[in-house]
């Protein structure tokens, strides 16, 4: 976007063409408005006059040496609390801090203060314990759903060789932990004799290994076969445990027109109209409220309208749906029907239907099944973490945790929130229809060095932050959403970068909970560092900053957070509770990369910390979560799984190489052993940035950093270096003494969440020469240039 045009003068950047009796009559205008608003005060740097009544300012007219107010459309801030300090200010300036302290470092530090014992509060009630939820998630009731009819003898013949493999595989998965009980329906046609088989939920194998080996593939009068009847048995089954597993296999649809993909006889046509009178929608929102998960294993086409159908059912409850790519004319339609709004809430992270092919590949069953129900339980697991937060802090007991449905209808009242559908126009600043006067806190900009990352595992304390001041435009409409949240496009004033802002659907976080979320990201960005020098640049990985905001004068209801805007096709790698993408192409480098970094950072922490939830788009990532052995630790984030998080990790994570390229040798036994080993030195990073922009925080080489003799201490990307100059303006110094002018950064302001200066930097410096090195890096950067160059770090050194 190209920048608003800078201020100068008529004559020019001097302001020696002046008339003396002009720049007088200016400066006793500005004296008279100044002791007029502010009642007498000190034209000081950090005190902060009033604001005018209207959203016009006044600007200096160097022709006729007078005062005049006039509007312009493209400022960013056009309410009320833009100040005196904004004569002559250009077009879309922020306005300067709404704090009435006479010296603004010290109003940072109270600002900070206050928030600390913010988090403190919100944390005390946070009694939050996650002890057993592994295995209570984990914990799985898995029932076959079997066509028994004649063309099944080979997949008959596959399940009864594997069911034990299988029970085997996920005991193991699961660590040993959980208990695993299994079931078996046998379904033939309403002709044949028996027509349904069934072996209730047994935790002995061998009794079901002896069940499936005396069902005989036989009958099966039409092509289509009793599946509805098989359903019913499946919904009247002994359900128990939290992880429930549907595994259909079958080649025949059910009797009724509507699912017919060929022209075959079917005696019951009509659907209702067999012998038991069922149909298919009843059955499946039973199995829905039983909190089913459904797999079915697609043998061959005449399937493919089951499966569509049945999905259709589980979509409605917002449940994770997916058809498998051979069944590629009814995916369209899913996709689209997912973009809607559903009439159910709270299913869509414990629920799944899916359809995977079988095909003649019997040797596939064992995998697919063990990877459908490690699927099912990291759901669970989500649904679980969910209960225990309305459960004060604790995990509820089988019986009232078996007896709560995953899917609730949503409540009448809740209206439907609209998404924009719109390309952004980015270049247009009247596009952004909705104007924000905010504040609040973003991660410190700081160099990293040797011990950057140790500091910030040892304490959230060195997990420093900085306050901001901002304004914002952003569309009234979000374009996303997810499910606490809405996001909007969104733009700030002195700034060429795009942005969103996310906001709460409703009330109830606080400021408190989106700086823990910050202090999040700060600290994977810190991993990050480290991971990428040890990787190189094809596996490396960032982490987008994130600011949290409040308006100036709002409530904690009022909470949202600035992120940058991240353009292509998101994806998501791995989540909190064991899920791992296995959609992507095995040889993806991101994919490799993000599943490597995760187990790098509990080796890296000797075991203290693991960052998993890992989503965003290639290497440049967002919204993180974190398990802390330390249940002190980032306590608001219910994320937060603790020590059961470290092993739903290891249930799923299989090394790859880049693990084995890290020398990374904790393992899923050593987990189940309680005995871990790790690499015990890491060699010392090069010497790597941020970029100083607090809205950006790029990782970038210190080598191939910009910097500038005018901004000490700061480095920039790329894309930041140049708004440095381009939103250059040349301002009056109101400081008492000789008129003149001087040249100011709008952006470098903006980028460190600063006030507009309305003294020339010679009278700040004379002003303030104590606190200048306090305002660009502050004890972390005066510990960062203290600390000494190490070539090795030890894994435990702190």
């Amino acid at each position: 976007m190209e920048a608003p045009p800078p201020y100068t003068s008529a004559t020019g950047s001097s302001s020696s063409s002046r008339t003396r009796s002009s720049l007088g009559r200016m400066r006793s205008m500005a004296d008279y408005m100044l002791r007029s608003r502010v009642g007498g005060r000190s034209n000081d740097e950090s005190a902060n006059p009033p604001e005018p009544s209207s959203a016009t300012l006044p600007s200096y007219d160097s022709r006729s040496g007078t005062l005049t107010r006039s509007v312009d459309s493209r400022r960013i801030s056009d309410d009320s609390s833009t100040r005196l300090s904004m004569l002559r200010s250009p077009p879309g300036t922020i306005p300067p801090s709404t704090t009435s302290s006479a010296n603004p470092i010290q109003d940072r530090k109270l600002r900070l203060d206050e928030l600390k014992k913010e988090i403190e509060a919100v944390s005390q009630p946070t009694k939050r314990s996650n002890d057993g939820l592994f295995k209570e998630a984990c914990s799985t009731d898995l029932l076959f759903l079997i066509d028994t009819t004649s063309s099944m003898h080979p997949y008959i013949d596959a399940a009864k060789k594997q069911v034990k493999d299988i029970m085997e595989d996920i005991h193991r998965t699961f660590l040993k932990e959980a208990e695993v009980r299994m079931a078996v329906v046998g379904y033939r046609d309403h002709t044949d004799t028996p027509n349904i088989e069934f072996q209730d939920f047994t935790t002995d194998v061998d009794r079901v290994r002896s069940f499936i080996d005396k069902l005989k593939a036989k009958g099966g009068d039409d092509f289509p076969e009793d599946v509805l009847g098989g359903l019913d048995k499946v919904v009247n089954a002994n359900w128990k445990n939290q992880t429930r597993c549907v595994i259909h296999i079958g080649d025949a649809p059910p009797h009724g027109k509507i699912f017919n993909i060929v022209s075959y006889k079917d005696r019951w046509a009509t659907p209702g109209t067999e012998p038991h009178k069922l149909t298919y929608q009843p059955l499946l929102k039973k199995m829905i409220m039983l909190n089913l998960n459904y797999c079915f294993l697609r043998i061959q086409s005449h399937t493919d309208i089951m499966s569509y159908l049945f999905l259709k059912e589980y979509q409605n409850a917002s449940a994770q749906c997916k058809l498998h790519v051979l069944n590629s004319e009814r995916i369209k339609l899913v996709q689209a029907a997912s973009s809607t709004t559903s009439r159910f809430r709270g299913g869509k992270s414990s629920l799944a239907f899916e359809e995977s092919e079988l095909g003649t590949s019997y040797s596939a069953l064992r995998h697919l099944v063990v990877q459908s129900v490690a699927s099912s339980a990291s759901r669970t697991a989500i649904r679980l973490s969910e209960s225990i937060s309305k459960n004060g802090g604790k995990l509820a007991d089988s019986t009232a945790l078996a007896n709560c449905p995953s899917i609730v209808e949503e409540e009448e009242s809740e209206k439907e929130l609209v998404m924009e559908n719109v390309v952004p126009d980015w270049d247009t600043p009247s596009w952004f229809n909705e104007t924000l006067t905010v504040e609040g806190f973003s991660p410190d900009v700081v160099r990293a060095g040797a011990r950057t990352l140790s500091d910030m595992m040892m304490h959230d304390d060195h997990i420093e932050l900085s306050t901001m001041e901002l304004g914002v435009r952003r569309r009234s409409k979000p374009f996303s959403q997810g499910a606490l949240r809405v996001a909007a496009y969104a733009r700030t004033a002195a700034s060429t970068n795009h942005f969103v802002v996310k906001s709460f659907k409703k009330d109830g976080k606080h400021l408190a909970h989106l700086a823990e979320d910050m202090r999040c990201q700060a600290l994977c960005k810190a991993f990050a560092l480290e991971f990428n020098n040890l990787v190189g640049p094809q596996h490396a990985v960032d982490f987008i900053i994130t600011t949290c905001l409040k308006a100036a004068n709002g409530t904690a209801s009022q909470c949202m957070s600035l992120e940058p805007y991240i353009k292509g096709q998101y994806v998501k790698y791995n989540n909190n509770s064991g899920w791992v993408n296995h959609d992507l192409p095995a040889g993806d480098t991101t994919n490799q990369a993000a599943q490597a970094f995760s187990h790098f950072t509990f080796e890296r922490s000797w075991g203290q910390i693991l960052v998993c939830d890992l989503q965003g788009v290639g290497g440049l990532l967002t919204d993180p979560a974190i398990h802390t052995a330390d249940a002190n630790r980032f306590r608001l984030a219910d994320t937060n799984l603790n020590r059961e998080g470290f092993k739903f990790f290891f249930s799923t994570h299989t090394c790859n190489d880049v693990c084995r390229q890290l020398g990374l040798i904790s393992t899923a036994d050593m987990v189940m052993r309680k005995s871990l080993t790790f690499r015990e030195k890491w060699p010392a990073v090069e010497s790597t940035v941020y970029c100083s922009n607090k809205l950006c925080g790029k990782i970038v080489p210190a080598a191939g950093a910009r910097k500038a003799d005018e901004f000490p201490n700061c480095h920039w990307c790329d894309v930041c270096w140049p708004q440095l100059e381009s939103s250059k303006v040349r301002w009056m110094c109101l400081a008492p003494g000789p008129d003149h002018e001087y040249d100011v950064s709008r952006f470098f302001y903006e980028s460190q969440g600063r006030a507009m200066p309305r003294k020339c930097p010679e009278h700040r410096e004379a002003d303030e020469p104590a606190a200048r090195p306090a305002a660009v890096g502050g004890a972390v950067w005066a510990r960062m240039n203290n600390t000494a160059k190490q070539k090795n770090i030890s894994g435990r050194s702190w």
